[in-house]
């Protein structure tokens, strides 16, 4: 047996070989030509043990510059926060772990469960009535939240701010070219959604408007002037939201959101190098039918026992294709179970001061710079990120952080032609008065 994990004899090799009518391996390829076959050894490192293995993969995985290793001021829609212990210790239990699609309700319960408390958390949050059981990311959850209101509203114009992460305005795009959406970007004025340029761009063939909250730059995006603007034309007021961050802010549902989406990295979910993470989606009660994914609805059963089902599912493999509103299936449940597990670990006021923590050590990492004579752009309300102007590449300054064990945050020239030289920096509660004091040292030679 030359493999532990592949236990095939050869006694088993020729049995396969003789119930499928040919005598060697070699045979299975017969019909491609000898002259474009590969001969020889493949050019890659020979096997090694199990032991050697492991030692080798480990000095690889060291070479990664991970937030455990280096202290972190990278955001941009990925953050480094605490996670419960309890967290890992839920999702790690076989019952969850080893789930995919609950089918059957009456073996599913626990899962049900769980994702029915997700739904309820989210929209507790959100202000919003209903919450769909999780999708991919934040970023997919924005462009469905684009293919609904296009759908329910029959128009084929979406306005998105400039102000939202650039990929998941990257993910829009694609979603709706293939719907045959145009896509027009609204500017920003001092770092958030400018009024005025919004007003002009109005008229009654957007089916959306879609803003951040808070917004990619970390700013605070005024909803209720927006909201006036955009439902003055019936269009749908769709918010991206952090939803951290909904811990001390008003929820978008008080501002009359129709859709909310947003991203659940911040509750117990590892950053991972950008993922796998957990999408949510909430609406008003009028646009339930619509959801895309999964509903987990609570009910009882014929003994009057509470219990929990799939409900008002929306996608192609349950109901006629023509009146599907998705093509979301992969289920994310475990990740939605993980935020689960952090919201309930931490509590209504942990949640609030977790929210509060991020806004302070800002503030405090912001005044800090303006003392270090760094300029800050777009300054104003912000949550937990903000921009620095410096007067080197940000890539070149990353590099040096890097060597001094901090990463630094965002290079905004990668997606702004006006913001070369800005740096995005995120602050969370994990972060020391020490450490970002550390970190403005290390820039101080940088202010533009």
């Amino acid at each position: 047996m030359k493999h532990r994990y592949l236990p095939m004899t050869t006694e088993d090799k020729k049995a396969m070989l003789g119930t499928i009518g040919v005598n060697s391996v070699d045979e299975l390829f017969t019909d491609i030509p000898e002259s474009v076959r590969f001969q020889g050894e493949y050019n890659i490192k020979p096997a090694k043990d199990e032991s050697a293995l492991l030692k080798e993969l480990s000095r690889l995985a060291k070479k990664n510059a991970d937030a455990k290793s280096n202290v972190s001021f990278l955001g941009a829609g990925v953050y480094d926060h605490y996670s419960p212990v309890i967290v890992d210790h839920v999702i790690s239990r076989s019952e969850f772990y080893t789930a995919y699609t609950p089918y059957q309700p009456e073996i599913s319960q626990g899962e049900l469960q769980a994702i029915f408390e997700f739904q309820t958390m989210i929209c507790e949050l959100t202000g919003m009535d209903v919450a769909n059981s999780s999708m991919y990311d934040g970023p997919t959850a924005l462009a469905e939240a684009g293919m609904l209101s296009a759908g329910a509203t029959k128009r084929k114009k979406i306005l998105v701010s400039s102000t939202v992460h650039p990929e998941a305005k990257e993910v829009v795009k694609t979603y709706a070219k293939g719907q045959y959406i145009e896509v027009v970007e609204i500017p920003h004025n001092n770092g958030i959604t400018d009024i005025d340029a919004l007003k002009a761009m109005m008229d009654k063939e957007v089916a959306a408007v879609m803003i951040q909250y808070p917004n990619f730059f970390g700013r605070i995006e005024p909803l209720k002037e927006l909201e006036e603007i955009i439902h003055a034309d019936k269009g749908m007021f769709v918010v991206s939201s952090n939803p951290l961050a909904l811990g001390i802010l008003t929820p978008p549902g008080k501002f009359n959101a129709d859709i909310v989406v947003g991203d659940a990295q911040s509750f117990g979910i590892p950053q991972g190098f950008g993922g796998p993470h957990c999408g949510y989606f909430a609406v008003t009660s009028k646009l339930m039918r619509k959801v895309p994914g999964r509903l987990v609805g609570q009910t009882v059963d014929d003994q009057g026992k509470r219990g929990f089902v799939l409900t008002l599912q929306a996608r192609e493999q349950h109901i006629r294709r023509d009146k599907a509103t998705s093509n979301i299936c992969s289920n994310q449940a475990l990740n939605a179970l993980a935020a689960s597990v952090a919201m309930t670990a931490l509590g209504k006021h942990g949640v609030k001061e977790m929210a509060v923590s991020n806004l302070q050590k800002a503030a405090y990492a912001k005044s800090k710079f303006k003392e270090a004579g760094f300029k800050i752009a777009f300054d104003g309300h912000s949550f937990n990120e903000f921009v620095v102007n410096c007067k080197a590449p940000v890539s070149t300054i990353n590099r040096e952080l890097l060597q001094k064990g901090i990463i630094g945050g965002y290079d905004l020239g990668r997606d702004y032609d006006n913001l070369d030289n800005h740096m995005l920096v995120a602050v969370t509660e994990l972060r020391t008065k020490e450490e970002i004091d550390e970190f403005v040292k290390e820039m101080e030679d940088y202010h533009a």
